[in-house]
């Protein structure tokens, strides 16, 4: 297992449309291992692997802890919460009609946050590590979660879903930061 470096927003590859998954084969499976390293080390709830610069289909999820710390659980306690969930070739095959609204924040755009409104709760199906089709119903900060995720796959940033005022704004403050490194300034 290995943290692998993070896709950081504005690069294109964030923008591009991820490939199904064939098979889930041991190179799948180590995909996603260094996912959750990734995932757990940043430290995140949800990352997609094209933010880690994967094309494919495949994402990792776990908000066990974060919601072990909003109900006041102390550091140590919420970090043994861990429910690591994989999800390949995920869809969302239904969602409800309510609506929730979450301040997201994203691993490829740090430490920005904005009040998304996404559906409630949603069935989602995928495959599991061993290539078997699931489903899952989600709602609450897991929904939002896999939501967010899946619009990765599909080139889909949590901006997308504000104003373009805000969404602009956020895009030049990270255009700039990323010449800025790459000159060196």
């Amino acid at each position: 297992m290995s943290i692998r470096p993070l896709v950081i927003l504005p690069d294109t590859r964030l923008r591009q449309l991820s490939d199904p998954v064939v098979r889930v084969d041991a190179r799948v499976r180590a995909i996603v291992e260094d996912m959750f390293e990734t995932m757990y080390d940043a430290p995140g709830i949800g990352l997609a692997a094209i933010q880690v610069g994967v094309p494919e289909r495949i994402v990792t999820v776990d908000v066990g802890p974060r919601e072990a710390q909003a109900e006041g659980r102390d550091e140590e306690e919420a970090a043994r919460e861990k429910h690591p969930i994989a999800l390949i070739n995920p869809e969302i095959i239904a969602s409800s009609e309510e609506m929730s609204v979450y301040s997201e924040g994203c691993l490829s755009i740090p430490e920005y946050y904005a009040d998304v409104e996404r559906p409630a709760s949603v069935r989602v199906r995928y495959m599991d590590l061993n290539g078997e089709t699931q489903e899952i119903d989600a709602d609450g900060l897991l929904a939002t979660c896999v939501q967010h995720e899946i619009d990765h796959l599909n080139g889909v940033l949590f901006i997308d879903h504000i104003s373009k005022l805000k969404r602009d704004r956020v895009i030049t403050k990270f255009t700039k930061l990323a010449r800025k490194e790459r000159d060196g300034v």
